[in-house]
Order: C-alpha cells, then structure tokens, then sequence
C-alpha cells in the first residue's frame, strides 16, 4: 500500500516506523525546512515507553533524557511553598519513566526512519481529492501523486484534518490557558534534576535545567477572554508574555529578558481535539490532529505513539483492506483517549489557581504526595495506560 504522511514531529514517524514493518511503501511530508529539534520537557511512561523499546530507541532517550528527583513550588517571595518527590511517578511506572525534550524523541523517531520511508522536508499539502480508491495530492513542491491513504499528523492545528474534515474550530475544546516554552541558553540560576514553579493567582511560571548551562522556561496562565495568539510575529509574541507577566516575582523578571535572545519561542493554547470519527474514507488523522489531550495531559507524544501502532496494526491484520482497518483502530481506542481527555478536563479548573486560597489548596495537595498511600491513590492509576495492545508485529 502506498501511504503519505503528513507530519513528521512524534506520530509521523512513530506511524511511519509501524508501516514500514508491515511492508508498506511510506511518503513522509514536514512543513519545516528540518527536522525539529526544539520543544519544552515531556514526561514518558506507559505503553507509549513500551512501543519505544520494542522500536530500540530507549537507550538513545534514556542518553538525552533526564530523571527528575524533585518538583517543588514557590510562592510570594521564592518561599518554597510545596512540593514532592519524583519518585512518585517512579514507584508507579515500576521505574518505566523519564522526561525529556520533546524535540529529542522527535528526532529519535524521524531518525529511525530515514531508511524506511521517503521523506519530504519544506512540503505540504495543497490540495487533495478522493474517491474510492485513494486519494490524489498535490503537495506545495508542485508534484502531482497518487496514494491509497493519507494519514494527518501534523497535531491540533493539522492540515489535513482542515482539507478533510472542516475548520479546527469545529474540534477544538479549549480549557482556559495559554502556555509558552522557551531556552533560555546561559540562565544562570539552576536546580539540576528539580522542576521549580513559581506561582501567583492566574499564572504561574517555571524553570528547568538542561544540560550545558541551559535552561527551559515555561508560563502558564489563564486566559478567560481567548486573545489571538500572533504565531507568525515574533516581535509580538514576546510583547505578548511581557503584558501578561508584567509585575510578577521571583525570577519572572529574568525570564523576559531571557526572551531576548531565545531562538525557540513557542506560544499555544491548552486545547483538546474531540472528534466523532478519525477518518473519512482514504483519508485518517493520528496522534493529537485527531485526539489531542492537551498540554495538560502530560501524554500526548505517547498516545499518538500508541495511536501509530494501532493504526499500522490493524492495517496489517486487515491484509490491507482499509475501511475494517481503520474503523478497528477507531474502535480499539476511541474510549480509551476519550478517557485521557477527560482526565486532563478534570484538571483544568484548578491547574492555574485563581486565588491565594486556591495556591495554598494546591500547595497542601503536593505535600501529601510525600505519603506513600496517597500517592498511589491521586497518581498511581492515571499513570497506568488502560488498554490492551495486541501483538500485531
């Protein structure tokens, strides 16, 4: 079968893997000029840890990741004001978890895949038209082509589900708060192996140390009246987190002149995708284009993993019939992201506390994550995956 992808950040490839094993013959398309590298720190565990050592790439991500010990959280003044041990997330993953940059899985994966697939970087697509048999695309290199299926996985703002589907609006759910990652490369305060977060009344603000002296910032805030985000204006997305961070304490001053030589700055709504159907005949999405969980969620580079597989699965285990292939991947994961979406939901309300009361409610709950008990109550089950993968491979 010859399938496109569309999107090569985390389930283009992880996809793209899956069907080269199923004897597929793969077209991979990225918008950008290379493959990406940046992204702020992801938190890997579950099946989607699972896929990535059965695909070998483990050790290279156990190299570039980082185990993190401590999560702490300030108020007024830098006053360390809660927090708990990592090891939590450890002792609930049987020590199947790490975090690391998401750009760095990306690459494990586009890597993993520059034998198995062709690869098109600096192309999209324009236009498709399908009919029973496959689809015909015209990319934005000016090539003209044929493929039995095309796979949008270009994440929330996809492409390919625009063309397909409809506009994002008719998916996307957002759940109150903008975020914004960036590297600031010589920040001179820093807490090796420790998350620090800063919080005040509707906003909050982090700092993470990479290795060679860097470190990766990240803001979080509410943001009731869902202003435009300017992703294409550099100038103004900076003016955008100075306005909101204006006045704030602790080291936020600092974050915003980081701004200033920061190559990498990314600016997004916390948003999920729900939609009633992944596909539409010869043409399916993967990963957070079709079931985006949020940032919230903490999960979304593994469930599009997860997503990848059982697409590619079911391709196989079908012979290669595609409309019981893909309502099957539908069908096996449906309830299961749908879960996972609802988790994140859960959270939303009280992830930024509006008030000084809510931050200390917050503050108290971390702390009793030091229990052994209540750790395993509040975080043990939404760390385990709730779903059978079979075997396909």
């Amino acid at each position: 079968m010859e399938v496109l992808i569309s999107g090569a950040g985390i389930a283009g490839p992880n996809l793209a893997w899956w069907l080269s094993q199923g004897g597929h013959r793969v077209t991979m398309l990225e918008k950008a000029p290379e493959p990406r590298r940046s992204g702020y720190i992801i938190d890997f565990w579950g099946k989607g840890y699972d896929l990535a050592e059965r695909m070998g790439l483990m050790p290279r991500l156990q190299q570039v990741g980082y185990h993190v010990e401590q999560v702490r959280f300030l108020g007024k003044g830098g006053k360390e004001t809660g927090g708990f041990a990592a090891q939590v997330f450890t002792r609930a993953t049987g020590g199947r978890y790490i975090s690391l940059p998401r750009g760095e899985l990306s690459l494990a994966l586009y890597e993993s895949v520059a034998d198995r697939a062709e690869v098109l970087l600096g192309t999209e697509i324009e236009k498709f038209e399908q009919d029973a048999g496959g689809v015909d695309v015209r990319l934005t290199n000016g090539s003209e082509r044929r493929f039995d299926l095309v796979v949008g996985a270009e994440g929330i703002h996809s492409r390919t589900r625009d063309l397909a589907f409809g506009p994002k609006e008719r998916f996307e759910r957002f759940l109150g708060y903008t975020f914004a990652a960036f590297t600031a490369e010589t920040y001179g305060r820093r807490a090796v192996d420790t998350y620090v977060m800063y919080g005040e009344p509707g906003r909050q603000a982090a700092r993470f140390a990479l290795r060679d002296g860097a470190s990766l910032v990240l803001l979080i805030w509410r943001d009731d009246e869902r202003e435009p985000i300017p992703h294409g204006d550099e100038v103004a997305k900076r003016a955008l987190l100075r306005e909101r961070y204006s006045g704030a304490g602790w080291e936020v001053p600092d974050f915003l002149a980081a701004l200033d030589t920061a190559d990498d700055l990314y600016i997004d709504r916390v948003s999920q995708i729900r939609m009633d159907s992944w596909h539409k005949g010869p043409v399916a999405l993967v990963g957070d284009a079709a079931y985006a969980p949020s940032f919230l969620a903490g999960q979304g580079a593994a469930l599009a993993m997860i997503g990848g597989y059982v697409l590619a699965g079911e391709l196989k285990r079908s012979g290669g019939a595609l409309e019981p292939a893909l309502a099957a991947y539908e069908q096996r994961l449906a309830p299961f992201m749908r879960s996972k979406q609802d988790a994140a939901l859960g959270l939303a309300s009280s992830f930024v506390p509006r008030t000084e009361f809510g931050l200390k409610a917050r503050d108290i709950a971390t702390r009793l994550l030091g229990i052994g008990w209540i750790a395993d109550l509040l975080v043990g089950r939404s760390l385990r995956d709730q779903v059978e993968l079979p075997d396909y491979f």
